[in-house]
């Protein structure tokens, strides 16, 4: 599952804030605040797209560098909830 949300998210990036240019599509370990791919705005964007494609609510102490950095924190994140909620149920 996590290579489907890091590609997911990597197209989400390159269409909404490098305008298509998939050259600049960052690495899986690549700082997306630190190489400025994304700003604070562009994390509330991330966000809602993340909610909406995978089914999370995100709490206010989820939206931190440590789960939404990279792509690969990203997908760690995602993975780690939808399984955790696929064990809830």
């Amino acid at each position: 599952m996590t290579e489907i949300v890091k590609e997911r998210v990597r197209t989400f990036i390159v269409e909404n804030f490098l305008f298509g240019d998939a050259s600049q599509a960052p690495a899986d370990d690549e700082s997306l605040i630190e190489n400025d791919v994304i700003d604070s705005t562009g994390v509330l964007e991330l966000v809602a797209f993340i909610e909406e494609s995978f089914g999370l609510t995100m709490a206010d102490g989820d939206i931190v560098p440590a789960n939404l950095d990279t792509l690969e924190r990203i997908a760690a994140f995602v993975s780690a909830r939808a399984t955790a909620a696929e064990a809830a149920e």
